[in-house]
């Protein structure tokens, strides 16, 4: 399994309209890919959204944002479980 940390900075006046996107477009578009295992999406109060998305294998690219809505580009990581 690997994990993708997706990360973004909101405008300030763009906050609830990016977060409307990431949940209404942007996790739906993924959400039928084969590998995909499921997702969960965070806010923060500075303004910020975390999407953390489930995978079998390689993630899918994920969609790019309206830049209007955006302070800088997202930022993504991927992950793979640690066993102890």
């Amino acid at each position: 399994m690997m994990v993708r940390m997706w990360e973004v900075r909101a405008q300030p006046d763009g906050f609830e309209e990016l977060l409307a996107w990431i949940c209404e477009y942007a996790v739906p578009n993924v959400e039928h890919h084969p590998s995909h295992l499921d997702s969960e999406v965070f806010s923060s109060t500075d303004d910020r959204i975390v999407w953390l998305s489930r995978w079998r294998g390689l993630p899918a690219p994920l969609p790019s944002p309206p830049a209007r809505l955006v302070a800088r580009p997202p930022h993504s990581w991927d992950f793979t479980p640690v066993e102890f």
